[in-house]
């Protein structure tokens, strides 16, 4: 699997998880700065599919990234990966829009997408259904847009130290696919916007895997915090995807585990409160 340059003059990669199932295997791939990192299961726990996906999209100015975490097979996961791809050159468009604008307009297409009368058709022909989140990086704006229960972070001392490291919550009822949420009057799902801090943020996105192995140690936000930036020196996004998959790996993680991680550095200035001096 290799980034491959778009014709919009962005790169983008994708992964499909039973096309390369990474069964009792690591797998660590780069598209420009961003790292996914994929691992199908620890056969010692019975895993023997893997139903994940992945797909990554960079610009000049801003990242696109989404992981799928399918179950009852992995159509679905096919399907929302392939549609993407589809759109991939009115959504480089759509992000070439004014800060103002774009995140609307982004979020407004994503609907659009997933309402269409010929997505919802494709849905009813596939077996199973996935968890989806996507993720948009701007300036010092970071975008997501959630159906399912994976789990994006954004990781910075300054969030740490109140706390704060998830940006969306794990929702156990939705999904895209032969079961829909989008198939109802009111489509649930959940987004936001986040500004980023200054310096160096951190953005990790996972699915389901890397949290409920062995005795559930990722399962509290603070252990992903501590072992993918709270350190001495910020350890590189490879190595600590790398380090949160073999901890999988060792804790006889039996479900897929995909991350997708990468760093920016947040150089405009950030909000504080009014009795705090401004950075």
């Amino acid at each position: 699997m290799q980034a491959e340059r778009d014709h919009a003059n962005f790169r983008r990669m994708h992964w499909i998880g039973q096309e390369d199932p990474c069964i009792n295997q690591i797998k660590i791939e780069t598209c420009d700065h961003l790292v996914l990192g994929r691992y199908g299961g620890n056969q010692r726990a019975g895993a023997s599919k893997n139903e994940d996906g992945a797909l990554v999209m960079t610009g000049l100015d801003w990242e696109f990234a989404m992981v799928l975490d399918g179950h009852n097979s992995a159509e679905s996961v096919e399907l929302v990966i392939h549609t993407i791809l589809q759109e991939s050159e009115k959504l480089g468009s759509i992000l070439g829009e004014p800060l103002e604008t774009v995140f609307v307009s982004l979020e407004k297409h994503v609907l659009t997408i997933f309402q269409s009368e010929h997505f919802l058709e494709a849905c009813k022909q596939v077996q199973g259904e996935t968890a989806c989140l996507l993720c948009v990086r701007k300036e010092k704006y970071l975008w997501w847009f959630s159906v399912g229960d994976c789990v994006i972070y954004l990781l910075h001392e300054e969030l740490h130290k109140l706390g704060q490291y998830a940006l969306n919550q794990r929702q156990f009822y939705e999904w895209i696919g032969q079961v829909n949420t989008f198939e109802q009057p009111v489509p649930c799902y959940s987004s936001g916007i986040r500004e980023l801090r200054k310096g160096i943020n951190r953005l990790v996105m996972v699915t389901d895997g890397v949290l409920e192995c062995g005795n559930r140690y990722y399962e509290t936000p603070y252990h992903i915090y501590r072992e993918s930036y709270g350190q001495p020196s910020l350890p590189s996004a490879e190595h600590s995807v790398k380090h949160l998959l073999e901890h999988v790996h060792d804790h006889l993680g039996r479900d897929s585990a995909t991350i997708i991680c990468w760093d920016y550095q947040n150089d405009f200035p950030t909000t504080y409160p009014s009795n705090q001096p401004k950075r």
